[in-house]
Order: C-alpha cells, then sequence, then structure tokens
C-alpha cells in the first residue's frame, strides 16, 4: 500500500499523470502568483491593518503547503540527493528553510517571511512548461552567445580607446582616461544613449555613428540566435510530446487487446 501510494503521489508532483499532475502544476501556479500578488499590495501606505493578520495566516498555509511539497519531492525522488543538490531542490529547500529556521529560533513569523517571498516568484519558473523549452534553447545556443558576448566586450574595449583619443583633448572631464570611456562604450553599443557624455569633435562623431552601426548588429544577433534556437527546441518538444502520446495509446490499446483476449479465454 506505500509502494502503490508513493508510486501515486510521485506520478502527480513529478508531473508524470496526465491529469492530476497538471491540476497540480495549475494549484501550485495560482497559489504561487496569488501570495506574489498579495506580497505586492500589503506594501499599499492605505492597506487594511485588518487583513494583516489574515495576510499571516494565508502565509503558514503557504509555508505548509510548501513543505509538504518538498518533503514529498524528497520522498519520491529516484535519486535524493541528486534532487537536494539540484537547482529546484535548491529553490524548494531555501523557500521554506528560512521560515522555519526563524520559527525554531523564536524570531517572528512575519519577519521570517519577508526572507523567502523572493524565492516563491522563482519556485513559479519550475511549473511553466515553457521553461523548459526555453532551458534547451539556451543548451543549444550558449556556445554562440559566449562568443557574441566575447566579441562585444572586445569592441566595447575598442570603443573606450577610440573615443578617448577622439575626445580627450576637448573633453577632459567626460574622457579622463579610457576606463571612463567604458560608461560611453556601454551606453552606445547598446544604443542606450543616455545624453550624460557624447562626441563633439568631427573624428568623435563620425566614430560614433560607426560604433553605433556595429551596436545595432550585435544587439540583434543574441535575439536571432535565441529565436532560432527556441524554434528548435519547440519543435523537438513536440516531436516528444507526440511520441509519448503514440507510446500511451500504444500500451492503451495492447492493454485493452491483452483483457479482451482473457475474456475470450475464461469464456
Amino acid at each position: 500500500m506505500i509502494a502503490n501510494l508513493k508510486k501515486r503521489l510521485a506520478d502527480i508532483i513529478w508531473g508524470q499523470d496526465p491529469f492530476y499532475g497538471q491540476a497540480f502544476d495549475h494549484a501550485m501556479i495560482a497559489l504561487i502568483l496569488a501570495v506574489t500578488i498579495l506580497m505586492s499590495v500589503e506594501t499599499l501606505p492605505d492597506f487594511p491593518v485588518q487583513w494583516t493578520r489574515r495576510l499571516v495566516i494565508f502565509d503558514w498555509i503557504v509555508i505548509v503547503v510548501f513543505t509538504a511539497e518538498y518533503g514529498i519531492r524528497l520522498w519520491t525522488a529516484s535519486n535524493r540527493l541528486r534532487y537536494g543538490l539540484s537547482l529546484w531542490g535548491l529553490i524548494d529547500f531555501i523557500a521554506i528553510a528560512p521560515f522555519w529556521t526563524g520559527f525554531i529560533l523564536g524570531i517572528p513569523g512575519t519577519e521570517a517571511l519577508w526572507s523567502l517571498r523572493l524565492l516563491r516568484i522563482a519556485k513559479l519558473v519550475r511549473f511553466v512548461s515553457g521553461m523548459q523549452t526555453l532551458r534547451r534553447a539556451y543548451e543549444l545556443v550558449w556556445r554562440e552567445l559566449l562568443m557574441v558576448f566575447m566579441f562585444a566586450l572586445l569592441v566595447m574595449y575598442c570603443t573606450a580607446i577610440g573615443i578617448y583619443f577622439f575626445e580627450h583633448e576637448s573633453q577632459p572631464t567626460a574622457f579622463p582616461s579610457i576606463p571612463h570611456s567604458f560608461w560611453f562604450a556601454v551606453t552606445t553599443l547598446t544604443t542606450v544613449g543616455y545624453g550624460d557624455t557624447y562626441p563633439v569633435t568631427t573624428g568623435g562623431k563620425l566614430f560614433t555613428f560607426v560604433i553605433l552601426m556595429i551596436g545595432l548588429g550585435i544587439v540583434a544577433l543574441p535575439a536571432g540566435l535565441i529565436a532560432s534556437a527556441f524554434t528548435q527546441a519547440r519543435q523537438e518538444e513536440k516531436l516528444r510530446q507526440a511520441n509519448l502520446k503514440a507510446e500511451r495509446e500504444a500500451a492503451r490499446r495492447a492493454s485493452a487487446e491483452a483483457t479482451a483476449l482473457s475474456s475470450d479465454i475464461d469464456g
């Protein structure tokens, strides 16, 4: 009976059950969204005082739910150490550990709760199915993104050197050194252009124009890489879902045929 209960809970909490697994994920998403919104609403200056106690009770309910979820995941995990040291395992643990530590040590509950509320948003990522596709997209493209980042740093350094030599004599306070010119390089390459430092010489303006054109390409390149990788990851996910559906249908048919054959033999 315990083994069956463990398997049943594992199917639900790890999303293997097609109905109750999705229902659990949706319930957790609703809970986290509700508590995240309330965390912001209760900071309003005119927030009713009588609702504060109710929110504390609601926080207790959330902590109990998160603690039960973490305990069940730890109990049903195929490799408990691997889950406990994984990113999601650490987030699940840290989201409840500060509260229980503060509660045991005598820290007021409302103070301890503030130390973990932000992590509830991180927990929300677990239950968004699209995040798995996004993670797969990152795995496909992280090398290219690293190359773009290194290239951006190189261009940024060259921009700081160039604008320093063009503008140092005309604006010694705005561009006193190459390190000080890095802020101009950042705002120019990212096409933000706050306007606090800008070129006044003809050479500096022409140089800035060239850097702006390069910056447009640097900003657009990662977006194109991520979009392409996300499309590929989405196609892989659709293929995986189709294969999983076909396997379930084949298993259902095999079970139905076995049941029919057993009935014929018994008859």
